[in-house]
């Protein structure tokens, strides 16, 4: 055999060496999240263990919980978070039982999701990013209003500031007034959900929706009021991803479920603070947290 029949032999088997143990392209994931500071955090994450763990990653926004679950399933995008009780409500279009544990809510669209859709669910957190009604703690005063059953009754005197989206979900305004009654509110007004907490504090709106993980709540020293019909299910998030991707792909789930644990509420609430009530970057506060915790390399 001469000399550049051996060069090429070796230089092919070294090709196959490396193919075999993975040294060819790497999957591409497609992250995607919902446009609000707790999901930017959350999609960044997710990019960045994704990345850590070999894969390329990619992340972009959707503005709504319909769009990224239809671009899940349509195979637009890889895997986003998903709140539960979202998924429950809105997209499975079930009832909530307030009998129901978190881990019964998580197990129902989990099994659902599969059956339905093709896709599956991750391990939740253990947050719980519930919906909430707030107001400053003066305006809970003059009206009295401890709970959402008072502000049901209270509503034709207030003006209620909330995301496009909630005056449409069935966890939302239609199911509240469905549930409690009441709520015709004084004005409606739809506001970009960067902008509540801000209508609230600058007394354009008198009460708004609100996350039970905004660092907002306790900065503002502001009132939530008690749901004390249970109308909200329990909301950990989880990430929701194609079932043919994580397939071939069982790494990802590995890679994913790491930060599962670490999230509880307090935690989450004080990242959102970051970004929300400090400026910084969603991109910059998820790697600090991955670092800090031994997820991810520093480097």
């Amino acid at each position: 055999m001469n000399k550049r029949l051996s060069l090429i032999l070796s230089f092919m088997i070294l090709a196959l060496l490396a193919t075999a143990c993975g040294g060819g392209a790497a999957t591409t994931v497609r992250v995607s999240s919902k446009e609000f500071t707790e999901q930017y955090i959350l999609g960044e994450m997710y990019k960045l263990l994704l990345e850590d763990a070999g894969f390329e990653a990619t992340y972009s926004s959707l503005a709504s919980t319909g769009e990224n679950h239809q671009a899940l399933i349509e195979g637009q995008i890889d895997v986003y978070p998903e709140y539960t009780g979202t998924a429950l409500l809105t997209q499975l279009e079930m009832a909530y039982d307030p009998s129901m544990s978190t881990t019964d809510v998580y197990n129902t669209v989990k099994d659902a999701y599969e059956e339905q859709f093709d896709l599956t669910l991750l391990d939740q957190t253990s947050f719980n990013n519930t919906y909430c009604l707030t107001m400053t703690k003066e305006m809970a005063a003059e009206l009295g209003v401890t709970t959402v059953s008072d502000l049901s009754v209270k509503a034709p005197d207030v003006i209620f500031g909330t995301s496009q989206e909630f005056t449409e979900r069935e966890d939302g305004l239609p199911g509240l007034q469905k549930t409690y009654g009441g709520f015709e509110f004084k004005e409606v007004r739809a506001v970009d959900p960067g902008l509540l907490y801000a209508g609230l504090d600058e007394g354009d709106i008198d009460v708004t929706t609100c996350f039970g993980t905004d660092g907002q709540i306790a900065a503002y020293d502001l009132v939530v009021l008690e749901d004390d019909k249970n109308f909200w299910p329990p909301y950990p998030v989880a990430p929701v991803i194609s079932q043919e991707i994580l397939d071939a792909n069982p790494e990802i789930a590995t890679a994913l479920n790491k930060i599962a644990p670490l999230l509880d509420g307090a935690t989450m609430s004080a990242l959102n603070w970051e970004v929300a009530g400090n400026a910084r970057e969603a991109d910059e506060v998820a790697r600090e947290f991955l670092v800090e915790n031994g997820l991810i390399s520093g480097e």
